[in-house]
């Protein structure tokens, strides 16, 4: 913050120092990730299972859209993983170097599964183009029966993270994950079918690239959404104009400047403003009931205002727009 002239500092979400602070819970979202470990934990193990299982068969029946979909199962898991371990490190406390605590890491994670992610698809597209040009004998009735096993895991996983999707970038990416699995299980098994009645042996890896399309369609969105967090880039689903808007409207306030809006993690957002109050005192019940505004209207759980009165003689060098 600018100390270079006369102001008051109020910081609604329980971590600033040295100021004048209300302390109040963080929104409905903040605490998603603590009661998903349950889901976490049969997710992974059903999946890691499932892995097996479909190598196994996979290498038995000489099948790339088994071992593809194992791949992609794999990769799951990891990012399962990834996710369960950001979920602990989040409720971490902060330190006096991580002075926000490891609420990041959720970012980061969401980020590694989706960079995960397209490594596997480039990897398993590269052997089913080969594989059309060659195509190999599979078992089609092995596949299907495999496959439909899939079915129910990945639709069971996925119905253990529906509640959660929307408030949480890795529940979002983990219910993504696995519905698009239960698809993806559903077309192997029609591909077995069609190979059993046809003989078209060309199905096993045209499948295989059906297969990443749906990946790839799924996680492009994770992936543009998790850089966009770890880049400090505003949440989706609030507008600064409206933010802006509201803190300009606030008794006394002729000015707004310095805003700026983030996410502390896949929960949680943060806030830090400038408001300019020339002929206004202090008043802690009106930066209260902003904060509360805050989180309840926009669902920014950690906000930060800095009140100041104006004065010619002492302007604020973070008034500017273009001056971060």
């Amino acid at each position: 913050m600018d100390h270079e002239h006369s102001h008051e500092e109020h910081d609604c979400g329980g971590h600033g120092h040295g100021h004048s602070h209300h302390h109040h819970g963080g929104h409905g979202h903040s605490h998603a990730p603590a009661s998903f470990g349950g889901a976490f934990a049969v997710g992974t193990a059903l999946n890691l299972g499932y892995v097996f299982v479909q190598i196994g068969y996979g290498l038995y029946a000489h099948s790339l859209a088994l071992l593809a979909d194992a791949g992609h199962n794999f990769s799951d898991v990891v990012g399962l993983v990834l996710a369960w371990w950001a979920s602990r490190l989040v409720k971490s406390l902060p330190t006096a170097r991580h002075t926000y605590g490891m609420g990041r890491s959720s970012i980061l994670a969401a980020l590694a599964n989706a960079g995960f992610l397209l490594v596997a698809i480039g990897g398993i597209s590269w052997e089913a183009v080969r594989r059309l040009a060659h195509p190999a004998p599979v078992a089609g009735e092995t596949i299907m029966w495999v496959a439909a096993v899939g079915i129910l895991v990945n639709a069971g996983t996925a119905l253990l993270f529906m509640r959660g999707r929307k408030d949480d970038l890795n529940i979002r990416g983990a219910f993504l994950h696995m519905a698009a699995d239960a698809v993806v299980s559903l077309g192997v098994v029609l591909a077995g079918g069609a190979i059993l009645l046809t003989g078209w042996l060309w199905l096993d890896p045209a499948v295989s690239l059906a297969v990443n399309a749906v990946i790839l369609w799924g996680t492009w969105g994770l992936l543009k959404d998790s850089l966009n967090l770890a880049l400090d880039a505003v949440p989706e689903g609030i507008r600064v104009a409206e933010v802006r808007a509201y803190l300009a409207s606030l008794p006394g306030v002729k000015e707004v400047h310095d805003l700026h809006i983030w996410a502390l993690s896949t929960t949680q957002t943060a806030l830090t403003v400038h408001l300019v109050r020339p002929d206004a005192a202090m008043d802690d019940g009106l930066l209260a009931h902003t904060c509360e505004t805050l989180r309840e209207r926009f669902e920014i759980s950690h906000a930060t205002i800095q009140l100041e009165k104006g004065e010619a003689a002492h302007p604020c060098r973070l008034a500017p727009e273009d001056v971060i």
